[in-house]
């Protein structure tokens, strides 16, 4: 039996796409009529996110990557399988099919930071080349999920790179992450 949702991911999205969806046709209206005519489609879509992960889905990417996902994201992609981006400003989440260790999505992302920051974390082995790459990589940022910082209740470490703040902001977990990057962009809003 399945248990019940411990975070509210469809309201939270819900009220980011609205703002968003008000943001896109502002933007749209205010292009010079020469300009509209470039449009690149960007806000089109009236939902940012996508069909939940079907269980099985999920388990795939699960048995992929050889352990089980953290209880947040997990629930995220439950409810959509990857987020567009929701203003010219921030990242687009990757679908299942998507997500991976970096070593694998972007060894060369990887070996950059790894590099700059060299081993760190238990036993020397956490690095960004062992987090589970699940945004994709704009504009030098990205996000990660880190799996050798676990919390009590299964919840991984989450991480926002970028080249414009030193190393890696650090979260408890992605519900973490991803409340800080919701409420800037409701609050900026």
């Amino acid at each position: 039996m399945a248990s019940s949702p411990r975070y509210p991911w469809l309201d939270r999205l819900r009220a980011v796409n609205d703002s968003a969806q008000e943001y896109f046709a502002q933007f749209r209206a205010s292009l010079p009529p020469h300009q509209a005519q470039f449009d690149d489609g960007f806000g089109r879509a009236s939902w940012l996110g996508a069909p939940g992960a079907a269980q099985a889905e999920i388990e795939q990417l699960e048995e992929r990557l050889g352990m089980r996902l953290p209880p947040s994201y997990r629930e995220f992609l439950q409810v959509t399988n990857g987020w567009d981006e929701y203003s010219h400003a921030t990242l687009r989440l990757l679908t299942t099919a998507e997500v991976g260790w970096t070593r694998d999505v972007d060894p060369e992302l990887g070996q950059i930071w790894d590099e700059l920051d060299g081993p760190s974390g238990p036993q020397g082995r956490e690095s960004v080349s062992d987090s589970l790459f699940i945004a994709e990589y704009i504009e030098g940022q990205v996000y990660l999920l880190n799996p050798y910082v676990v919390g009590p209740d299964g919840e991984w470490e989450a991480w926002d790179f970028a080249t414009w703040h030193p190393g890696e902001l650090r979260f408890r977990s992605f519900w973490d992450l991803m409340e800080r990057e919701f409420s800037q962009y409701l609050s900026g809003r």
